[in-house]
């Protein structure tokens, strides 16, 4: 029996194991012309947030490369998904952009990524389980599925979730931020710099673990610009709230 080189046997398991291999990645890229059959390496970059986010160690992250429609995915580690000065969109129809149902000490973080949901999508980000999640210069439009879709879903249904919505504008949606944790279960959300316009409903807090807090802030022309009615929402009292049908007044906020 002849020898085997060990170059061709290394060959041979990177060919039939690429998963593995790839697994370990601390950083990986995604790109509008990348393959999901790459390693998501900076040369050869995937095409998908769902294709590099399984090729992406835990408390890693990926990048964006160059412009294009990144597609849903679904997180359930520690992980951040960053684009700076690129196009990185996550179009859905009919379903959720990106769901994060994490263990209960992992940290999320979403930057720079724009949101469509073609009038006919549920919720931009759904947040069930997590430790903290920042969201910080996304656009979000168009999640308004059957009256129940919304930009940012906060509805944790085990554990406390702590959120914080930065430098983002939201249009075109249900609810623009929706809080609504299960049971005694808390979900307390930061909202600092913020475009809330053209939404059926600005801010919703519903159930006694919800507490919402607005910093600097705008929310205008919306049909509905804050709704508490089991929740909190608690106004720094530096926010502009003006040209909503309902819920118009500075007064449905309570000053702090």
């Amino acid at each position: 029996m002849k020898n085997i080189p060990i170059l061709a046997i290394v060959t041979l398991i990177n060919a039939l194991t690429p998963n593995l291999i790839w697994a370990q990645a601390t950083r990986t890229w995604v790109s509008g012309v990348g393959d999901d059959a790459n390693p998501c390496s900076r040369t050869a970059p995937c095409k998908t947030f769902a294709g590099a986010i399984s090729k992406t160690a835990a408390s890693g992250e990926i990048n964006v490369l160059d412009p294009g429609g990144f597609g849903a995915v679904t997180i359930t580690k520690s992980i951040t998904i960053s684009s700076i000065g690129f196009e990185a969109g996550i179009l859905v129809s009919g379903t959720n952009g990106v769901n994060i149902n994490a263990a209960a000490t992992d940290v999320v973080i979403l930057k720079g990524l724009d949101f469509e949901g073609l009038l006919t999508s549920l919720n931009g980000v759904n947040i069930l389980s997590a430790k903290d999640v920042l969201i910080e210069d996304c656009t979000f439009d168009g999640f308004k599925a059957a009256g129940t879709g919304n930009a940012i879903n906060v509805a944790p249904t085990a554990n406390p979730v702590n959120v914080v919505i930065h430098n983002c504008r939201i249009s075109k949606c249900n609810s623009a931020v929706n809080v609504t944790p299960l049971g005694a279960v808390t979900a307390d959300v930061n909202i600092i710099g913020v475009l809330v316009s053209l939404n059926l409903v600005g801010i919703n807090s519903t159930g006694t673990g919800a507490s919402v807090r607005v910093s600097n802030s705008s929310i205008l022309n919306n049909a509905t610009g804050v709704t508490a009615s089991t929740g909190k929402v608690i106004s720094f009292g530096n926010n502009n709230i003006a040209g909503n049908t309902n819920n118009n007044a500075i007064t449905v906020l309570s000053q702090q």
